[in-house]
């Protein structure tokens, strides 16, 4: 299947790419005086979320890389994100890949090494590749039936309600919202029109949520709570 094999073939590179900011990372901190550290935080942007070396780097790792976020959190498998719908993880990729090449343009702006950038330079284009891959990808998945908006599809649209399927709710003080194409037209699932909805009602009473249970040593309702709930 095409869309399997185009996963392995993208999973495969990212692993690459773990590889290549480790090999970095490692050969940057071979040798460097924690005084070469100190000096590349002086960046008033940087200064104030690092206020120095990471302390991990050099108690736990001895300045080697680690499988760690930029503040020391081991990864695990809460980093990898399967829905079992390709079009929700493909969209999710799509956000990963955004995010991605975003925080590696920053990181480019934080170096001169001729090096580095070279290798960043890599990556962002990479990113591009990727990012234009998840979009034609989705495209695809929706043009052979496979999948399409709304993620599922194949859950009955006659259990929703769908009197508010359509409806978008003006939730704030503003009204610029109406604008925006999500506001008025056909949907883009080609299923619906949009409604704006200026001034949206609750769709029932307010909740009554009962006693608190006396196990569980919560907070107590008011003694009038209490008493009107009695009478009614």
């Amino acid at each position: 299947m095409k869309y399997r094999d185009m996963l392995l073939d993208t999973g495969t590179e990212e692993i690459a790419h773990v590889e290549m900011l480790a090999t970095m990372i490692a050969r940057l901190l071979e040798g460097a005086p924690v005084a070469v550290q100190e000096e590349a935080v002086r960046d008033p942007a940087v200064m104030p979320v690092m206020g120095g070396m990471n302390p991990q780097h050099i108690i736990v790792s001895g300045l080697g890389p680690q499988v760690a976020d930029s503040v020391g959190v081991p990864w695990n498998g809460r980093y990898v994100t399967a829905s079992g719908n390709l079009l929700a993880d493909f969209r999710h990729n799509l956000t990963a890949e955004s995010m991605g090449r975003l925080q590696v343009c920053r990181l480019y702006e934080q170096t001169t090494d001729a090096g580095v950038r070279d290798m960043l330079s890599f990556v962002i284009a990479r990113d591009t590749m990727h990012q234009n891959q998840w979009i034609a990808a989705i495209a695809e998945l929706e043009a052979d039936g496979l999948d399409m908006t709304p993620v599922p599809n194949t859950f009955p649209r006659s259990l929703e309600l769908g009197d508010v399927a359509y409806q978008f709710w003006n939730c704030s003080s503003g009204t610029e919202s109406q604008q925006g194409g999500w506001a008025g037209g056909e949907a883009p699932d080609g299923r619906g029109t949009f409604e704006y909805v200026a001034d949206p009602r609750p769709l029932g009473p307010e909740p009554d949520l009962g006693v608190v249970d006396p196990r569980t040593w919560g907070t107590p309702p008011a003694p009038m709570e209490v008493s009107a709930r009695k009478a009614s």
